[in-house]
């Protein structure tokens, strides 16, 4: 039963590595460089296609997050936890897939690409730095859980 638990743990890390580091790049690299392009069809067309290709990424990874965690919360016992602030960063940990597969799987393909596209071609300036400081945010509230549950895993409690 270890082993499978070990296999879990490995694909729950590789998972978010993905994932968390595809929102890293999305916010540091590609929207600042998406918005130095010169026209707004440019812009638009750019980050359509590379944001398209990493969605899909991002729905994989963040289904495999999530059966990966259920399967070691269960298997583990560990659904106590979520009764103990001490382990606030399970419950960080939850929220932030929660956040990211309801924009992924139904904000993003049923409300969100429209209002993008309406927008950005509206005001494309302005919509890249919403949409820029949303990713700002998920990408920080990500770091503080990745930085909490680390330390919490490890023995580390801040609270």
């Amino acid at each position: 039963m270890m082993e499978y638990i070990t296999v879990a743990r490995v694909i729950h890390i590789v998972a978010i590595v993905l994932w968390i580091g595809g929102v890293s790049m999305v916010t540091t690299v590609i929207i600042p460089a998406v918005k130095r392009m010169r026209s707004k069809e440019e812009q638009i067309e750019t980050f359509e296609k590379i944001e398209g290709k990493f969605s899909l990424q991002a729905k994989i990874t963040t289904v495999l997050t999530g059966l990966s965690g259920f399967y070691m919360v269960e298997v583990m016992n560990s659904w106590g936890r979520f009764l103990d602030l001490t382990f606030w960063w399970m419950h960080a940990m939850v929220l932030v897939w929660f956040i990211f597969t309801i924009i992924l799987f139904i904000l993003e393909p049923f409300v969100l690409h429209k209002l993008f596209r309406k927008y950005a071609e509206k005001n494309p300036e302005r919509t890249f730095d919403i949409l820029h400081k949303a990713h700002w945010v998920l990408l920080m509230l990500s770091i503080i859980t990745i930085i909490g549950a680390l330390a919490g895993s490890h023995g580390l409690y801040f609270f």
